[in-house]
């Protein structure tokens, strides 16, 4: 027979405070942190989850105390994954009603990099354009997966490119292509005319590169580390386009994605393509909210960028 109390109780212990108080735990591994990226006091925090596990009877968090990182249970992995699909579900309510309030969607949010916005979406965009000429496709920039699926699931973007995405419970995932790191140098630079490049060739090479603030930038450094592969990084940008002048200009070579090296923006650019993978397989995906009825536009838009490039 149905235990009508415990239902009540669970109803009653579950709320949206108190899975944004869980999920905050688990990705960042501490109670204390997770209370000040939410604005509250620890204690109150603790009392949040204290509250579900008294409902659901359950531990969600091994504790070591200390300065240990608290783990999630069985049970606090299987709440993180219905707790993410149930935020994702409510965040992107003031989402639908928009598009409901204004009749069919007139607007397309794209969100990805540099590399994407000037690489993909033009030439998808052309073949767009010819059947939705009244539609407004805007594109963001944005720099991580994890950013990507947050804004996908909370309805600030209809599709999303994102390198590797990772498995979660917010988002789908379509391969396009390989965008493997490959050297971009100059044509008459001494680099060029190795036969069997390698990324060794950048060891003490004046090198062009990204800002740290960028993860990639941060990945490369500690994959050219663990190679023992000491590059002189002589110019950090944030701009795609600054670090292929830079390199035009004879200033150093860059690594970079296959995908804007093949189209380069200077003829006296040419790009290796080393057989090892400094961090392993590259692949460039398009994402889209796993929750929520695609509208006919952004399909449109999703078929017409998979027809413009190969998986």
């Amino acid at each position: 027979m149905r235990d009508e109390r415990s239902s009540y109780s669970i109803a009653a212990g579950v709320g949206l405070r108190e899975l944004k108080a869980v999920l905050a735990v688990a990705e960042l591994g501490s109670f204390r942190r997770a209370a000040q990226d939410l604005g509250y006091t620890q204690s109150a925090l603790s009392h949040q989850v204290a509250t579900i596990e008294a409902a659901l009877r359950h531990s969600l968090f091994t504790r070591p105390g200390g300065r240990g990182q608290v783990r999630l249970t069985p049970a606090g992995e299987a709440v993180c994954r219905r707790a993410r699909r149930a935020l994702a579900e409510v965040e992107a309510i003031a989402a639908d009603a928009e598009e409901a309030e204004r009749g069919q969607m007139a607007r397309v949010r794209v969100g990805g990099s540099q590399t994407t916005a000037a690489e993909v979406m033009p030439a998808a965009l052309r073949v767009f354009r010819e059947d939705h000429p009244g539609v407004e496709v805007a594109l963001w920039e944005y720099d991580s997966f994890e950013a990507v699926a947050s804004a996908l699931s909370r309805g600030r973007l209809e599709l999303g490119f994102a390198h590797n995405p990772g498995p979660d419970d917010r988002v789908e995932s379509i391969p396009l292509l390989d965008d493997s790191w490959v050297i971009l140098t100059r044509r008459d630079s001494q680099i060029a005319e190795i036969e069997k490049p390698s990324f060794d060739v950048l060891d003490g090479q004046d090198v062009v590169a990204w800002n740290r603030r960028w993860q990639v930038q941060t990945d490369l450094e500690e994959a050219w580390s663990r190679l023992n592969i000491a590059p002189r990084i002589v110019y950090r940008t944030d701009d795609n386009l600054a670090l292929q002048r830079l390199v035009a200009a004879g200033l150093g070579h860059a690594c970079i994605g296959r995908l804007a090296a093949r189209r380069a923006i200077d003829p006296a650019l040419t790009w290796l393509s080393p057989k090892e993978l400094l961090l392993g397989p590259r692949q460039l995906a398009l994402c889209y909210p796993r929750n929520r009825q695609m509208s006919g536009t952004t399909a449109a838009l999703m078929s017409a960028i998979r027809a413009q490039t190969t998986a």
